[in-house]
């Protein structure tokens, strides 16, 4: 027996590689020596003139965040340029393509600052060196390109390895961001999982104010029940879908349910976000009242 526990325990893998990485990263989440900087950045971006951009750049025309989807042009460029730099004869389309992604980042920057801006505390601090690295890694690309339109090619090759590295280092904090702390995440996804089919009892029809959202639950999952002025019974899965925001603590205003977390704001009649920077649309559940009792069934379910 005691054989068999130490070949099994010679079998495991060596832990303290990937320990490592995750150590620093967790480091990263609980380093608050930066966010001073984190708030005065927060306030710049927030106070940005955006208008009706900021919910674009968002995604919330995409369903999902869409900075994901942009930075694979400029990062796509520049790992295609660092293949043509290991070949005769290309060194014009690699600065084409080291062009392209200098131009592609800029946008690319710009919607990942706004979704920044509307996250937690710990993730914001591995944001801010997620994209301290990218804008390390933009301007290395921006001095290769200069260099080699100078007929430095060697510099500007070495320029660009530096570069590529500084976006390994900024792809790999943008995963732990989107794998690790589930920013981007839709936080109301798992909703249509746990609801059985059929109806359940929420509340007390009488016990419901009028206009205030309070909370309740539907099957075990929580939600946000809000009686309008019609006497009309709305409900809601309470946790917010952007950051996962109580929204039985929120306000109603102009017949939407209004996250105190972060503002996104959904409509009461079908859960649909009319403003972000929420993506996705908050679950929502048909009602009724039965001898003054207020239930509610899931709405769309797969489930007849």
């Amino acid at each position: 027996m005691r054989r068999a526990t130490e070949a099994a325990g010679r079998a495991l893998p060596d832990a303290s590689g990937p320990g490592r990485v995750l150590r620093t990263t967790d480091k990263l989440e609980r380093f608050s020596g930066a966010d001073r900087i984190v708030r005065q950045v927060q306030r710049l971006v927030r106070a940005a003139p955006l208008g009706r951009a900021r919910d674009a750049l968002h995604g919330r025309w995409l369903g999902h965040p869409v900075h994901p989807l942009m930075v694979q042009v400029p990062i796509g460029s520049w790992m295609s340029a660092a293949v043509l730099d290991t070949m005769p004869g290309q060194r014009r389309a690699a600065r084409t393509l080291i062009a392209t992604g200098i131009v592609a980042a800029l946008p690319a920057a710009v919607a990942g600052w706004v979704d920044w801006a509307e996250l937690h505390r710990q993730q914001m601090r591995v944001g801010l060196v997620h994209a301290a690295a990218n804008v390390a890694a933009l301007g290395l690309y921006t001095g290769s390109l200069t260099a080699r339109l100078r007929g430095r090619e060697a510099l500007g090759r070495l320029l660009a390895l530096g570069g590529l590295s500084a976006v390994g280092v900024g792809g790999a904090l943008g995963g732990h961001l989107a794998y690790r702390q589930a920013s981007g995440a839709n936080h109301a996804e798992f909703v249509p999982h746990l609801v059985t089919p059929g109806w359940h009892k929420v509340a007390d029809l009488a016990g419901l104010p009028e206009g205030r959202p309070v909370r309740g639950e539907v099957d075990g999952v929580a939600v946000a029940v809000v009686r309008d002025a019609s006497g009309s019974v709305h409900v809601l899965a309470d946790r917010c879908s952007h950051m996962g925001g109580p929204l039985s603590q929120g306000t109603v205003v102009d017949g939407c349910l209004r996250c105190p977390w972060h503002g996104s704001a959904f409509r009461l009649s079908d859960g649909w976000n009319v403003r972000g920077p929420a993506t996705a649309p908050q679950p929502s559940f048909d009602t009724r009242v039965v001898d003054g009792r207020v239930e509610a069934r899931l709405r769309f379910s797969d489930v007849p």
